[in-house]
């Protein structure tokens, strides 16, 4: 397998746009410009929509079906209630932040959507289909629709950067390494990361490795990416590209984006809508404007960051004196 110790494959020769079209979209290789301190050229040009994902962004404006629906889903973790009668939609080809304080649900909405848990009672459906965690088969065609960026990049570490993109396409698909090798290269120009190609995960910094995990996430053009917690640990600079990147593909590809975050700053600046969680219920929902005009007290805790209001900072739990055995 072509990696940093064989080397890519042999190159081909190339227009200065080149570009590969896929059942869904198609990245052009644009010449560099200004470029960050990592090698990010910020006026990278990504082709724009292809006619049917346009058509899928427009459906959904006209109000087609979502495509993912929760819908009256309760979920709990043992005896310990995380999401209680929750019920979203999620537009197609729509970026849509959730958002909330830690243990709210927010990346258990994501394991829901991914079949990697069952609701206790509610349904999820994908594409108007029930996510059915018992059907196997069914399970796995449709994760291969989906795209998905871990927390912390989860890339194989003893792989290159190159051959952690291309393994979901070895993996699922017949292509042959020709086409893989131009696929791959191409996501990475998309994430300013060609160049980088040949090196180990142990050569890259953290914020080019989350890069990485971003490239493989859309290797398969997914029409959902889902994104947990994507911001977390990253620079400002890396910050900035990461959240430019996940607008730019998501306009691009006219996938639907879904980004768990509790970093409202740039959530609020990169998506098309919010839903608020809180203690496992949604409280809020709407445009990122509407969120910030909200006179809700939890609504407005948790966007100001104040550590005074409904949402308290201890976990349930009986008095101290009373655990401790200290008589008042």
């Amino acid at each position: 397998m072509p990696g940093a110790g064989a080397g890519l494959p042999a190159p081909k020769a190339a227009s200065p746009c080149a570009t590969i079209a896929r059942p869904r979209t198609a990245l052009c290789l644009a010449p560099q410009q200004t470029r960050s301190p990592e090698g990010f050229s910020l006026s990278q040009a990504l082709v724009p929509p292809s006619p049917a994902a346009a058509a899928g962004a427009a459906g959904a404006a006209a109000g087609e079906q979502a495509l993912v629906s929760i819908e009256g889903v309760s979920f709990a973790y043992d005896s310990r209630p995380v999401l209680t009668d929750v019920s979203l939609k999620f537009a197609r080809g729509k970026l849509i932040a959730i958002m909330g304080n830690s243990g709210c649900g927010k990346t258990t909405l994501l394991r829901l959507i991914g079949g990697v848990v069952t609701p206790q009672s509610g349904r999820v459906l994908f594409s108007g289909v029930h996510v059915d965690t018992g059907d196997l088969k069914a399970l796995y065609a449709l994760r291969r629709r989906m795209g998905m960026l871990f927390q912390f990049g989860a890339l194989f570490t003893d792989l290159s950067v190159y051959d952690n993109v291309a393994f979901p396409l070895r993996e699922h698909t017949s292509l042959d390494e020709d086409m893989i090798r131009d696929i791959v290269l191409l996501k990475l120009e998309a994430v300013g990361l060609r160049g980088a190609a040949p090196l180990r995960i142990g050569e890259i910094s953290g914020g080019m490795a989350r890069r990485v995990a971003l490239a493989r996430a859309v290797a398969l053009d997914p029409e959902i990416i889902l994104y947990d917690e994507p911001f977390t640990g990253l620079d400002p600079i890396a910050l900035g590209i990461t959240a430019n990147l996940i607008r730019r593909l998501n306009d691009a590809t006219g996938a639907t984006s879904l980004i768990v975050s509790h970093d409202v700053t740039e959530c609020f600046q990169i998506c098309d809508y919010a839903y608020l969680l809180s203690s496992g219920r949604v409280v809020a929902h709407g445009t990122p404007q509407e969120l910030q005009e909200s006179t809700d007290p939890e609504v407005r805790q948790f966007i100001r960051g104040e550590p005074d209001g409904p949402v308290r900072f201890h976990y349930p739990s009986p008095p101290i004196a009373q655990e401790l055995g200290i008589n008042p």
